[in-house]
């Protein structure tokens, strides 16, 4: 594919794509995903920053909805509320391959054109498989230079799926949907510093409100450069020192790139997965408890320290980013949700004493999926496991009664036992549904 093409061929594949060319699996997994996001932006619906932002935003109108709540605003702010509520736990799936949480910009951009109940199931999840790979195939094509530099890829490239998906369900022309790429591309932002605070989620809920807007704005003329993706000043280019954007369009319409997608099992960033894992095993299998325990050693790849290395967090939102405390929480309790990342827990006198007990050595010879644990108790046992195929990877995936427990761990709470269960089937047939807003009034107050 010649690289000057890029945003007109990937325009071009949003508009013409068929449902009935997409694999059965791929429709299975995009229901897998579309119950993983609504769980989370349920689950997180009531946080802090979600409230300070409805309270911020003044509502142009009152018709769309927001996951887990009773109140409605309008549709932009919808999908910034819905962005941040599904990104605030850091629960959401995951691209392993670029470190991409894809759904959040995607699914919290279209929830407001669903609600007229004028799409079906079909074609709200084919603007859900669409939206992914357009958002995964321009992170592969980026990183892992763009990454690097301090960029947030899920909404850099997030804005783009969200724009995507958007443009689909709006039967924007050609045209306009590069036009929505090039609105996409100069709005494209977040920066990694502000991992560990409220901001993190409002970089996903920010693609997702302007992935959404660009691709209204274009529906009704709003004019942009038509190769914002490529163009030598363009998004690729100016964010990333190198890029191969032939990634963007290989075996673009075969190869579905939802089916690399994975879903967390523990409520924090998925570098550390492998220290929770470890740990749990080994408190299980040696019925440990926190008092034996006189130090653990842990051998880790490069990049842990360096997104998760925050010694002594003081929120659960920087607790999320400690490999210390993931490990402290781990061996305490037995397991890593999302109450063992609330500020509560961070500042729980056993776990912060555990915590100074957590060491990490870089090791360069460890992938970013894997891990080395070494437990020292006090009475001179010396306890290994080394994690290669972490829970949760591609290689060993959270299955689909794992998933389910996961959404009534999170939904349950706020929804319900009933409204719960209902949401679960719903997103499980979701092709096969002629009104695709169920999900919304099954997923509201």
């Amino acid at each position: 594919m010649n690289n000057e093409l890029i945003t007109a061929a990937l325009a071009k594949h949003v508009i013409e794509a068929r449902l009935e060319d997409v694999p059965d699996e791929v429709i299975n997994e995009a229901h897998r995903t579309l119950l993983n996001w609504v769980a989370v932006a349920v689950g997180g619906c009531k946080h802090q920053s979600v409230d300070i932002m409805l309270q911020t935003m003044p509502a142009a109108n009152r018709n769309a909805s927001i996951f887990g709540r009773a109140e409605k605003t309008d549709a932009l702010n919808a999908a910034l509320a819905n962005g941040i509520s599904s990104h605030v736990f850091d629960f959401d799936d995951t691209h392993l391959a670029t470190a991409i949480h894809p759904a959040g910009p995607v699914l919290s951009a279209v929830m407001p054109l669903i609600e007229n109940g004028k799409i079906d199931g079909r074609e709200f999840i084919h603007s859900l498989i669409l939206g992914v790979d357009i958002t995964c195939r321009l992170g592969l094509a980026v990183s892992p230079h763009h990454y690097d530099v301090g960029w947030h890829i899920s909404s850099t490239a997030g804005i783009f799926g969200a724009a995507a998906a958007a443009s689909r369900l709006l039967q924007n022309s050609e045209k306009q949907t590069r036009w929505a790429f090039g609105l996409a591309a100069t709005q494209s932002s977040g920066m990694r510093e502000m991992f560990g605070s409220m901001c993190k989620s409002f970089h996903i809920g920010n693609a997702a409100k302007n992935g959404l807007m660009s691709a209204m704005l274009a529906k009704n003329g709003f004019t942009s450069s038509e190769q914002g993706i490529e163009a030598k000043r363009g998004w690729a280019n100016v964010t990333s020192s190198k890029h191969n954007l032939s990634l963007a369009t290989n075996g673009l319409g075969k190869k579905f790139l939802i089916m690399d997608n994975s879903y967390k099992p523990y409520a924090c960033g998925v570098v550390v997965h492998p220290g929770i894992d470890g740990c749990v095993q080994l408190r299980n299998e040696h019925n440990l408890s926190p008092n034996e325990i006189e130090r653990v050693d842990l051998r880790v790849n490069p990049l842990v320290l360096e997104l998760t290395g925050k010694k002594s967090p003081k929120t659960g939102l920087e607790g999320k980013f400690s490999i210390y405390h993931a490990c402290a929480v781990a061996l305490q309790h037995g397991k890593g949700g999302e109450k063992e990342f609330s500020d509560s827990a961070v500042n729980d006198p056993l776990t912060q004493s555990l915590r100074d007990k957590v060491h990490a050595k870089v090791d360069t010879s460890i992938a970013a999926s894997a891990m080395a644990i070494h437990i020292t108790t006090k009475d001179g046992r010396s306890l290994f496991k080394e994690i290669k195929k972490v829970l949760g990877s591609l290689e060993n995936p959270l299955g689909d009664s794992a998933l389910d427990n996961k959404t009534r761990d999170l939904c349950q709470p706020i929804l319900g036992k009933e409204k719960t269960e209902t949401l679960i089937e719903t997103c499980r047939n979701m092709a096969f549904l002629k009104d695709s807003s169920k999900v919304v009034r099954a997923a509201t107050l």
